[in-house]
């Protein structure tokens, strides 16, 4: 895969990769997502807007530069002075997140200066670069100093400095992302419009996407950190009607993935706010989400292994063959896919004499297979 260089959200020149039910790949350009869109289909996309959580300051001990990336709240609540935050040594964006130099050494009590904002760190988190920090500042001047002194948190692939509106989706509500929820680039109004002429509901929920690389093995490993979402009861009720009607639930993105299966309980969705603990891999049984709209992901990230909940590793290798060979773009301003979980990982997941049937062939298809043959633009593979 090659590295998404431009802060470009929707290019005419975006593919998507798609892999139904039965295993079979496709090629697509993303413009064609809606004829992807079955009546009955209940799309979940996350509205969550990010916020500038680079912060570059001094720990005030050493009076050494250091960068502060918010990583995590424990509420949605605006009132939050409280985050976990990951600190790097003197540099920036510009310099791979694994080539950092360390920060100087953090203790408890020790104050960090980031322009108009001080914080205290309260504690150590396991480990030395992860804190707890509190701001000393009310709501309304914390969020002004995140506003004039923050800066979107990026990586080095994108060479230019992020503006806001570049990490924004185009259905971005509250301010709670500490980095884009970056699957919803794919979407605009007008497919949001499409997807409602062509007989599919479409709703959100509110994630805390946090962080994507820390730039420290041991802490990569953690990742994704707790993170809190809301539900709301418009969201919860058409989910537990789509899947009480057989309908197919589509995620626009890992973390919808994440607080969805979170929020299930007894076969149900619970409307109102939470806190997603758990990490959705090959141990997930998926008991909510039937496909993923995501971008392109690297083996050994925590995204990439999201996808076992969906693939056995046997597709999910040839995937990545797949989307090696045909130059995919990767991370945050890439290409997609779109993975329905299938019959192999249904199979997989419990033993094959106590799935029906009936449930193996009554499980929605992307397109109608039958109906759409191969032409230049859209080719099959078999996995």
């Amino acid at each position: 895969m090659i590295a998404a260089t431009a802060p470009v959200q929707r290019s005419p020149r975006a593919k998507v990769m798609v892999v139904d039910p039965s295993g079979q790949i496709r090629h697509l350009p993303r413009p064609a997502l809606i004829e992807l869109i079955q009546p009955g289909d209940l799309v979940v996309a996350n509205d969550a807007a990010t916020i500038p959580a680079s912060l570059s300051g001094v720990h005030l001990p050493s009076d050494r530069p250091i960068e502060v990336r918010l990583a995590g709240v424990p509420s949605l609540d605006p009132h939050n002075r409280e985050f976990s935050a990951v600190v790097f040594g003197e540099g920036d964006f510009h310099t791979r997140t694994e080539d950092r130099p360390r920060p100087p050494s953090l203790a408890a009590g020790d104050q960090l200066q980031m322009g108009p904002l001080s914080a205290k760190i309260l504690h150590l988190l396991d480990h030395p670069r992860l804190v707890l920090l509190e701001f000393d500042h009310s709501r309304d001047e914390l969020w002004a100093g995140l506003a004039h002194h923050g800066r979107p948190i990026q990586y080095s692939h994108v060479p230019v400095p992020l503006a806001l509106w570049d990490v924004w989706t185009p259905i971005a509500g509250p301010p709670v992302a500490f980095e884009p929820p970056s699957a919803g680039f794919a979407l605009s109004w007008q497919l949001v419009t499409e997807m409602r002429v062509a007989g599919a509901q479409f709703k959100t929920i509110t994630h805390a996407a946090g962080l994507s690389s820390t730039g420290d093995p041991e802490l990569d490993k953690r990742l994704p950190f707790d993170e809190p979402y809301r539900v709301p009861r418009a969201t919860a009720d058409a989910i537990n009607q789509a899947k009480s009607s057989g309908k197919r639930i589509i995620a626009v993105g890992t973390t919808v993935v994440r607080a969805l299966e979170h929020a299930v309980h007894e076969g149900k969705i619970a409307a109102g706010e939470n806190l997603a603990t758990e990490r959705i891999d090959v141990r997930t049984r998926l008991q909510v989400v039937d496909a993923l709209l995501s971008g392109t992901h690297e083996p050994g990230t925590s995204h990439y292994e999201l996808l076992r909940a969906f693939l056995t590793d046997a597709e999910l290798e040839q995937l990545t063959t797949e989307l090696n060979m045909r130059e995919y773009h990767t991370h945050e301003f890439g290409d997609s896919v779109l993975v329905s979980r299938t019959f192999n990982k249904l199979a997989e997941d419990k033993p094959r004499c106590q799935i029906p049937m009936s449930e193996l062939c009554e499980q929605p298809s992307l397109v109608d297979l039958n109906h759409q043959p191969p032409g230049p633009e859209l080719e099959q593979v078999k996995i």
